[in-house]
């Protein structure tokens, strides 16, 4: 059958040709014509949820009494294909859609009825059989859920963990280089780089408290409202039961939402979600930024650091290597922030009983997951585990640290102390070569008064 073979298809609006091969039926192709946006579909994840869904929902259908058992369980097969991903390229569809994802329902319904009736050899309707008990207004929803809930599990957070236990262990191997502290870009008091990497875990952690905070939102389900939250056309007990066959499918613990109207108007739980992910791509570009301030150089930046050479860094200048993964990091951190800004204006699309931008929400909200997932493994593997530290340039940069002076602020006070940082700043000396002559401490107290690793004792790593 040549490729640009079409056969036809009904639907409501009457007749419409569809690609001869296609599983999809008149619904999607109808929306392949009205949506030629952007080219950007539904990602792996999102299919895998529906699959999960309608499986779901036809075993708990047969369960209830309204679904035969030979269809029901030629649905749940070819759901299954579908949730494994066999068939991901009969889901063509554009994220810019109707704003209920009303088309990529239909599109799952349409290729699951067509994989059911091939194995039942007789028909499964799309609507009436594979949607049943269902709307695409509760199905849309409970796929971002779904399919948000296994990300966070599955990949987001033990990257997560994976970073802060690269970036603990890399602390404890430096945590005796004592280094120049900044502030506002400019010498500060001295601090062991233990102590500043301990600083990016507890960023880490407190970013990945809030996404698993948020979770507990995503795994309340919008299935069993149906069309309004009313829950018409469906058994009472179905929200309850398709959460729990779905907790069962995954191994993750869903529930049925306590109130359907919520959420199917709403998405906070989608937009709390995305404050915890942008929480943590907050951390990580700053993380980036500091490894990308602690390599610069060799020479006229800090070089306190060298990160691991990973490929040439110019086309035009021999030898230069760039701080590429802080650099990807740092650009993936702002597509999450710029993600959430989309979330929180389409969670707030809400129109009475409906929210309206359904699809850009999935589409957004598993973008940030994955890639957030992925540069966390990027900057743990290629850029902290590897990175050597330049311990004499740290150590003579910290010895002419005009700052040390703050030390002998209980001895000598302020002023005396801010005239020896100057003179000692402006003669390019040693603080302690300059107190030693502008006060009458003995060289044994100032050699103490002035050490730099005495300065740093507090605020152990962990």
């Amino acid at each position: 059958m040549p490729k640009s073979a079409t056969r036809l298809e009904k639907d409501s609006l009457g007749t419409v040709r569809v690609p001869a091969r296609a599983l999809y039926g008149a619904q999607t192709q109808r929306a392949v014509e009205n949506f030629p946006v952007s080219g950007i579909r539904f990602s792996r994840r999102l299919i895998q949820a529906l699959g999960i869904i309608k499986g779901a929902a036809a075993q708990t259908n047969r369960r209830l009494g309204l679904l035969p058992a030979g269809h029901a369980a030629a649905i749940r097969a070819a759901s299954a294909e579908v949730a494994r991903g066999r068939w991901d390229g009969e889901f063509p569809l554009d994220i810019f859609q109707t704003g209920s994802g009303t088309s990529t329902n239909m599109n799952a319904n349409e290729v699951i009825a067509r994989l059911a009736s091939r194995r039942r050899r007789r028909p499964v309707h799309p609507n009436d059989h594979v949607n049943m008990s269902q709307s695409s207004n509760d199905v849309i929803p409970t796929a971002i859920h779904v399919a948000a809930g296994l990300a966070v599990i599955e990949e987001l957070l033990p990257a997560i963990k994976d970073l802060e236990r690269t970036i603990l262990k890399k602390a404890q191997q430096v945590d005796r280089v004592v280094k120049t502290g900044r502030t506002h870009l400019m010498d500060a008091m001295p601090v062991r780089m233990g102590q500043e990497l301990s600083g990016w875990a507890a960023q880490l952690r407190r970013g990945r408290a809030g996404v698993e905070g948020a979770l507990a939102g995503v795994r309340e389900l919008a299935l069993g409202g149906t069309a309004v939250g009313t829950g018409v056309n469906a058994p009472a007990a179905f929200g309850r039961q398709v959460a729990a066959e779905i907790s069962r499918m995954t191994g993750v613990r869903f529930k049925a939402s306590p109130n359907f109207f919520a959420s199917l108007a709403g998405q906070e739980g989608a937009v709390a979600l995305s404050g915890g992910l942008k929480t943590v791509a907050v951390a990580v570009m700053k993380i980036a930024n500091d490894l990308r301030w602690m390599n610069s150089g060799p020479h006229a930046g800090l070089g306190e650091i060298a990160l691991p050479a990973l490929q040439p860094g110019s086309s035009i200048m021999p030898g230069k290597v760039n701080p590429v993964i802080p650099e990807a990091a740092a650009m993936a951190a702002a597509q999450v922030i710029g993600n959430d800004t989309t979330i929180t204006l389409a969670g707030a699309s809400g129109s009475f009983q409906l929210n309206v931008m359904l699809p850009v929400i999935a589409h957004n909200l598993l973008e940030s997951i994955r890639i957030l997932s992925s540069v966390s493994r990027l900057l743990a593997d290629r850029a902290i585990a590897g990175f050597s530290v330049n311990r004499e340039r740290i150590a003579e940069l910290v010895e002419r640290n005009p700052i040390l002076v703050t030390a002998l602020n209980p001895i000598i006070g302020y002023e005396r102390g801010a005239r020896i940082a100057k003179r000692a700043y402006r003669e390019n000396r040693r603080v302690r070569e300059v107190a030693a002559e502008e006060t009458k401490l003995s060289p044994k107290r100032l050699k103490r008064a002035l050490d730099p690793a005495r300065m740093t004792r507090g605020g152990l790593i962990s």
